[in-house]
């Protein structure tokens, strides 16, 4: 048994760093503070819950899985706190979120050169 969730902890564990890789890379890819800010705090929250649950599967006392569970929940209020904090300063320096562009079909047609 004991086997068995060092077995589970390891794969939550190898699970959750994916969703930190695609956290780091949706903070240098993304184009504007908005979406940067959704990466890191969705990703990093998942993956850092996972690796929180698979060390605290694989903790040797009831004590430990609890800490382990406490640093999660606190990242959770953290990150969400300070994205919002982040994102209403942006907003109130007047950096506005990216508007997406309007599909084929809406656009108006371009103009065409007349011939003189």
């Amino acid at each position: 048994m004991t086997e068995l969730l060092a077995w589970f902890g390891s794969a939550l564990v190898l699970i959750g760093l994916p969703f930190f890789v695609a956290g780091s890379l949706g903070l240098v890819r993304f184009p504007d503070v908005y979406a940067r800010l959704h990466a890191l705090t969705k990703a990093d929250t998942l993956g850092l819950g996972l690796i929180c649950l698979g060390l605290a599967v694989q903790a040797g006392s009831l004590a430990a899985a609890l800490k382990y569970l406490l640093i999660w929940l606190l990242m959770l209020v953290a990150s969400s706190i300070g994205a919002t904090l982040i994102a209403a300063t942006a907003l109130a320096c007047g950096i506005t979120p990216r508007t997406p562009a309007a599909p084929t079909s809406e656009r108006p047609a371009p103009r065409r050169p007349t011939a003189r």
